[in-house]
């Protein structure tokens, strides 16, 4: 594969799996309805996982702009390869709410709550201020990119089996600093399913929220920012 085909596909399983719990949890008559947030944390740290052990190969598994951004900050990969990787990464994850999206379309009817059905595709937070929301996803991305920064340079490997410590990351990162903005920490994840979400007849939904659909972007920037320069200056520069 391609590293454009790699982002597409990685980014593309990580949504779909991801994506596919939130439905199965907050959409009605489904197996797993109101099975819990323990359930969703660990449904995108398995999603996480699957994405990059299918995509090391071909594109190191970035499936996130803000795993790219701080790898091109960090002089790991070349500033034109960004585009790509950024593109690939949102049409992946548009593509992967797409199929998500018709493993549930049959629960969006049934379901009368339309922020529900909102949340069965983007973020939104617990209790909204935009100043509070930019800054937990600021840090919950900054601890992230600091974990991937190190993982991605280990003194010893575990091979294939290097997507569990990513995926035990992202579970940490939902089951703590995740909780009070339904952690995007990466922008494609949350733009991508929003946008899907515009364009889709989904039954009863109300607007994208797209007043709030800056923060999951720029939250997950600065926090990549900021951890490659205490990555900096942990390792001297």
């Amino acid at each position: 594969m391609t590293p454009f085909i790699g982002e597409f596909i990685g980014t593309g399983l990580v949504i779909l799996l991801g994506q596919t719990v939130v439905s199965n949890v907050v959409l009605a008559q489904t197996k797993g309805h109101n099975s819990g947030w323990i359930v969703i944390s660990f449904g995108w740290a398995m999603a996480v996982f699957v994405g990059v052990y299918c995509s090391a190969a071909a594109s190191k598994a970035h499936l996130n702009p803000a795993v790219t951004l701080a790898f091109a900050v960090a002089g790991k990969i070349s500033w034109q390869l960004v585009p790509t990787y950024i593109a690939a990464q949102l049409l992946g994850a548009m593509a992967g709410s797409l199929v998500a999206w018709l493993c549930y379309h049959g629960h969006f009817g049934p379901t009368t709550d339309a922020n529900a059905k909102l949340a069965a595709f983007c973020t939104t937070p617990a209790i909204r201020g935009y100043g509070s929301n930019l800054m937990t996803e600021t840090i919950a991305t900054f601890v992230l990119i600091l974990g991937v920064l190190f993982i991605a340079a280990p003194s010893s490997s575990l091979g294939a089996l290097d997507a569990l410590p990513v995926s035990l990351l992202v579970l940490g990162i939902g089951l703590g600093p995740g909780g009070p903005t339904g952690y995007a920490i990466n922008p494609a994840r949350d733009l991508g399913p929003r946008i899907m979400h515009a364009l889709l007849p989904i039954p009863g939904k109300r607007d994208s929220d797209w007043s709030y659909a800056w923060v999951p972007i720029v939250g997950p920037l600065l926090g990549s920012l900021l951890a490659v320069l205490v990555f900096k200056l942990i390792n001297g520069g």
